[in-house]
């Protein structure tokens, strides 16, 4: 009789992600960075029309999968759905299973700049690399998430102001 083995479950860290139009971005920071009130935000931003579609796929805690080249965002079964408002509690939302990743933020990043060196806008995960953004702590974290998604990369060259 020949043995199965079942594969070992998938990574889970401690992050948020929402689903932001085609692909997700996946929000890392330390406890009370405001990874929830950043997912909320863009979920909020799809609402009023400044993306086109925004849902919750996971919050606190995510799995992580490399499937075909590709980071795929999960939530753990018991958290599918709920996201933590501050003041309010856990709260129910429509989410979405999964997600492929296409930009990892970093909340309370303390190596954000204002012009960051290419080297500190990409990360790896699970042996995928991917586009990183660091936001300083206190800084407009929806504003930049915005900003990555509808604008191309320019150069960082210095400029004065």
């Amino acid at each position: 009789m020949r043995e199965t083995t079942t594969p070992p479950p998938s990574p889970t860290i401690h992050a948020s992600a929402v689903l932001v139009g085609a692909h997700a971005v996946l929000i890392r920071g330390p406890a009370g960075s405001g990874k929830s009130r950043l997912a909320l935000a863009l979920i909020d931003a799809a609402g009023a029309g400044g993306v086109p579609f925004a849902r919750l796929v996971a919050d606190d805690r995510t799995h992580v999968d490399a499937m075909h080249g590709r980071l795929v965002a999960r939530a753990p079964a018991a958290l599918a759905g709920l996201i933590e408002v501050r003041g309010l509690g856990i709260r129910r939302l429509p989410s979405e299973p999964a997600a492929v990743v296409d930009l990892v933020v970093d909340l309370a990043a303390n190596d954000a700049g204002r012009l960051p060196h290419p080297a500190q806008c990409e990360t790896e995960i699970a042996g995928i690399r991917l586009p990183r953004l660091p936001v300083a702590p206190m800084a407009d974290a929806l504003s930049a998430v915005l900003a990555a998604r509808r604008t191309a990369p320019g150069t960082n060259q210095q400029v004065s102001g």
